[in-house]
C-alpha cells in the first residue's frame, strides 16, 4: 500500500500545516503504570490541529489532489476525528466538506464540525453505516470521498507520527497504537519497520469492535456480525485489505480492552497531566494501566495520547 519513502514525501508535503506535537516523559504519576527501571513517552497527538492525529493524513490527502477535483467540495465518513480532520482540510483549500458520521458521534466532535463549516449526517450505528451512505452520496454527486483509512495518502500521512517519534527519541522499545480501523498503526508501523525494525509494535482495539484481532485470528480479512463498542472513533466492522496486510506483517500483538479501561485512563491522563483525551486517546495509557502489557525492566515505552475529549466525562 505506502512505502517509507511514500511517508517521507508525506512528511515534506504537510509541513507548514500541521503541528509538531510534543513527546512529554511521564514522571511522578500518582497511579504508575510502569515497573521499576521502564519509562514512558506519551506522544500527544491530541495537541495536534483539531485535535487528532488525522489531521494528518487528510491534509496529505488533499494535497495530494490536484485542485480541480476537490473544487466542488470533499466528502467523508467518520467517528469524529477523521472528520473534522477533513472539514478543516476542505477549510484550508476554501472548499465545501460533507461528513457522514454514526448516530453516537460526540456532541463536542459535531460542534468542532460545524466550527469547520461542515455539513454533517447522522446516519446509523456505526461508522460502517456511515461509510455507506457517504460514498453513495460521494457517487451520485461526483465528489472525491476521503477514506479514513483505506487510502494510501491517508495511510501515509498518518505514517509521518513515527518519523517524527523517532526524531525526537530514537531509542524507543515498546510502541502501543490504538486501533479504528488500522490507518494509523499502518503508517507507524511502516516507518517503524524500515528505521526502527526491533521495536515491539502492539495494537490495542475495543473488545466491542476486535476489527484486526478477529482478522488475524482468521487469517484473512473478517467483517463482524455485531460491533458494541460505546466508542465511536473506534468502532469498525471491517478493515481494508491493503491494511490487514501491512498489520500482518509488522505488528507483533493486538489487545483487546473494554470500553470501561480506556474512559478509565482518559480520566487518569486528566488527573494527573491535565490531558484532555478521548477514550481513543487513551487506549494506548489504558493498555499499561490494565496489566495486559508484560513490560521488562529498562524498557522505553512511547504510548500515543492520539485523540482530544472529554468523553470520560460525559
Amino acid at each position: 500500500m505506502i512505502t517509507i519513502d511514500d511517508v517521507r514525501a508525506a512528511q515534506e508535503r504537510i509541513e507548514g500545516f500541521v503541528r509538531r506535537t510534543p513527546l512529554m516523559e511521564v514522571t511522578l504519576a500518582q497511579r504508575s503504570p510502569l515497573p521499576d527501571g521502564a519509562s514512558l513517552l506519551l506522544k500527544l497527538e491530541s495537541l495536534q490541529v483539531t485535535g487528532s492525529f488525522k489531521a494528518r493524513g487528510a491534509i496529505n490527502q488533499l494535497l495530494s489532489l490536484p485542485k480541480e477535483i476537490v473544487a466542488r467540495g470533499i466528502v467523508t465518513a467518520s467517528g469524529g476525528n477523521h472528520g473534522i480532520a477533513v472539514a478543516r482540510a476542505a477549510h484550508v483549500a476554501g472548499v465545501a466538506a460533507t461528513i457522514f458520521l454514526p448516530e453516537n458521534a460526540a456532541p463536542a466532535k459535531l460542534e468542532k464540525l460545524t466550527a469547520w463549516g461542515a455539513t454533517t449526517h447522522l446516519v446509523g450505528r456505526f461508522w460502517d453505516e456511515a461509510h455507506a451512505a457517504a460514498t453513495a452520496f460521494a457517487q451520485d454527486s461526483g465528489l472525491p470521498y476521503f477514506h479514513p483509512f483505506a487510502s494510501p495518502a491517508i495511510v501515509a500521512g498518518q505514517g509521518t507520527v513515527a518519523l517524527e517519534i523517532l526524531e525526537q527519541a530514537p531509542d524507543i522499545d515498546l510502541f502501543l497504537i490504538a486501533i479504528g480501523g488500522g490507518g494509523l498503526i499502518a503508517g507507524m508501523s511502516t516507518v517503524l519497520r524500515a528505521l526502527h525494525p526491533n521495536a515491539r509494535i502492539i495494537g490495542i482495539e475495543p473488545v466491542g469492535s476486535p476489527t484486526l484481532y478477529a482478522s488475524l485470528e482468521q487469517g484473512s480479512v473478517a467483517k463482524l456480525d455485531s460491533v458494541t463498542t460505546s466508542v465511536p472513533t473506534m468502532a469498525c466492522a471491517q478493515t481494508d485489505p491493503g491494511i490487514f496486510d501491512i498489520v500482518r506483517k509488522n505488528v507483533d500483538d493486538i489487545i483487546l480492552l473494554d470500553d470501561a479501561a480506556m474512559f478509565d485512563a482518559a480520566r487518569w491522563l486528566w488527573f494527573e497531566f491535565g490531558l484532555a483525551a478521548d477514550a481513543s486517546g487513551a487506549a494506548a495509557a489504558a493498555a499499561l494501566l490494565s496489566g495486559q502489557i508484560s513490560v521488562a525492566p529498562g524498557t522505553r515505552i512511547c504510548a500515543l495520547v492520539c485523540g482530544a475529549g472529554l468523553d470520560a466525562f460525559s
